[in-house]
């Protein structure tokens, strides 16, 4: 017995040893931090991210509006299962905000979630999506990021608790889910239908609201802009695939007058938590909105993911 017992008990060690090396935080690899920092970034393309990325919608203050839309002082509470997560400070204060951060920094921080003290982050930052962005863009954001106003507004903390809190389990949450592959098959997609993907799956992150997620919160991956249940209170996020009934009967260009002015088919006006987000799509280039449209008219059929 005391055999067993001393067998198990190191079979026990040996396994916490290697969950724990399993989870540790996998920043990118110093080959391509390296070439993301020896990039000369171009802000004004960096704002095109910027808006596609959907930065202002989280990290501006809650209401604000024009000119106020670039102070990312952040304050934005998302809700969901496991708690509700807070959106920091992004300005480039360099105290409150992210002003003291270098540009692997910024990169480790968009394509792996790994903080630059070596945490994992949440995922309600969307860096599930973020991790398909080029470096070239990385490295725009970043350069655009640098212009904006600078906010001394402390970062509020996440209210979550246990065993939600527990930042090292992450890890073992990236291990099942975090993938920079791409979301859905297109072979033999134009150009344009590419471009729409690259927008869709990476910065522009819509899945991250319109795929349901099973109980641990990774994407159901059969169910890719299927739709989802919102997780901010009552309804549904619609189904964007021409399977659903919420745009499946909507032009190329109905999508894409949509993104640019807000209005349906029917004269509708967008409500919502898309407001926010029409109104990021209405600053792309009609190109890029043309793209999108072309990508979700593409995308293979799904019945509603809240079903």
């Amino acid at each position: 017995m005391k055999r067993l017992a001393l067998g198990l008990g190191l079979a026990a060690i040996a396994g916490a040893g290697v969950a724990f090396l399993l989870t540790a935080p996998q920043p990118v690899a110093s080959e391509r931090l390296e070439a993301i920092a020896a990039l000369d970034g171009d802000a004004s393309a960096g704002e095109t991210l910027f808006w596609a990325g959907g930065c202002a919608s989280c990290h501006a203050a809650p209401g604000a509006e024009d000119a106020a839309r670039l102070v990312m002082s952040g304050g934005v509470k998302l809700t969901s299962d496991f708690g509700t997560f807070v959106a920091p400070n992004i300005s480039p204060d360099p105290e409150a905000g992210i002003g003291s951060w270098s540009v692997t920094d910024f990169a480790n921080a968009m394509l792996a979630g790994v903080s630059p003290r070596g945490q994992h982050y949440y995922p309600a930052f969307p860096y599930t999506s973020y991790t398909r962005m080029t470096d070239r863009d990385i490295a725009d954001l970043f350069a655009f990021m640098q212009t904006l106003p600078e906010s001394q507004v402390a970062s509020l903390p996440h209210e979550v608790g246990f065993p939600f809190n527990i930042r090292r389990a992450l890890g073992g949450w990236k291990l099942l889910f975090f993938t920079d592959e791409p979301r859905v098959a297109l072979d033999g997609a134009d150009p344009q239908i590419e471009r729409g993907q690259y927008l869709v799956e990476g910065p522009g992150h819509c899945g991250e609201c319109h795929t349901p997620r099973n109980p641990i919160g990774g994407f159901v991956a059969d169910a890719w802009l299927a739709g989802a249940k919102n997780p901010e209170g009552e309804g549904v996020i619609p189904n964007l695939t021409p399977g659903g009934k919420s745009i499946s009967s909507w032009s190329a260009g109905d999508i894409a007058y949509y993104l640019e002015s807000g209005f349906t088919p029917d004269f509708d006006s967008v409500g919502g938590s898309m407001v926010d987000v029409q109104k990021n799509m209405a600053q792309l280039t009609s190109g890029d909105r043309d793209a999108i449209a072309a990508y979700l008219k593409a995308l293979p059929e799904r019945a509603n993911g809240w079903e």
